[in-house]
């Protein structure tokens, strides 16, 4: 069990207030690393800064703006160093792409995207210094695949979480001889903030296109990600892991 845990080591959490990055927050704090979430809105980070307080973990946080790069060096700054970093910040945008706006797709490639790279940038530094370090990049199944006529219309949002996926392999693959290693997650469908509304009229659908049957609950993401920050996966960088109850495996 040694293998998993994060005793010493100091984990930055973007969008770390609520939802997956919460939950994945919750889980390494719970292998005994101390968390640091970062978040745009007070009203949701103050809550859950005293929900761990109170359960002994180890935590603090601030806001910020994953897309302004000052903003970015002034939290790694702040809160450094790092040891782990998960880029977890994302933002979407329903509407056939037809239709979108430059203004909203701008929005979503900003946040999901740059914001991670520029994480990314200025806690590699920080890595590359001390020769370690693990990034997580919080990815989606939208990026691995298309969709149905009939199902979501998202293409900023998959556009950034393809090109989250093509990034976790090329600073892998560059950074590896700085003893850096960078995977990611690609959930499928969990309850968040950005599924409340779709999730409910997707029951059907999962019932009958994911093999296990059903969306992701809650705590079953922890387990993937532990396993990826963690001794227990040392010998593995630039991988995407899916956790989707198997949707992709069967490619629909």
């Amino acid at each position: 069990m040694q293998l998993f845990r994060l005793d010493g080591r100091r984990a930055l959490v973007t969008g770390g207030s609520r939802g997956l990055g919460a939950e994945i927050a919750e889980g390494l704090a719970e292998a005994g690393c101390a968390v640091r979430l970062l978040a745009r809105r007070e009203q949701w980070l103050t809550p859950t800064l005293e929900d761990f307080r109170a359960k002994g973990y180890d935590c603090d946080g601030g806001l910020c703006d994953v897309s302004d790069p000052d903003q970015v060096d002034a939290a790694v700054e702040r809160f450094g160093p790092v040891d782990i970093l998960i880029n977890n910040a994302g933002v979407s945008w329903g509407q056939p792409a037809e239709e979108v706006s430059i203004e909203k797709w701008r929005m979503v490639i900003d946040t999901n995207l740059t914001g991670a790279f520029l994480f990314a940038q200025a806690a590699g530094r920080q890595m590359i210094a001390r020769r370690k370090g693990v990034i997580l990049n919080i990815a989606s199944i939208a990026g691995m695949r298309g969709s149905m006529p009939r199902g979501i219309h998202a293409a900023a949002y998959t556009a950034s979480k393809g090109g989250l996926i093509a990034l976790t392999k090329e600073l892998a693959a560059k950074w590896a001889v700085y003893g850096i290693r960078v995977n990611a997650l690609a959930p499928g469908y969990f309850p968040s903030r950005m599924t409340e509304r779709i999730l409910p009229q997707m029951e059907a659908d999962l019932r009958e296109h994911v093999p296990l049957g059903r969306a992701g609950r809650t705590g079953e993401l922890k387990g993937a990600a532990i396993f990826l920050v963690s001794d227990a996966s040392s010998y593995i960088t630039g991988q995407t892991l899916a956790v989707d109850g198997g949707a992709t495996a069967v490619g629909l």
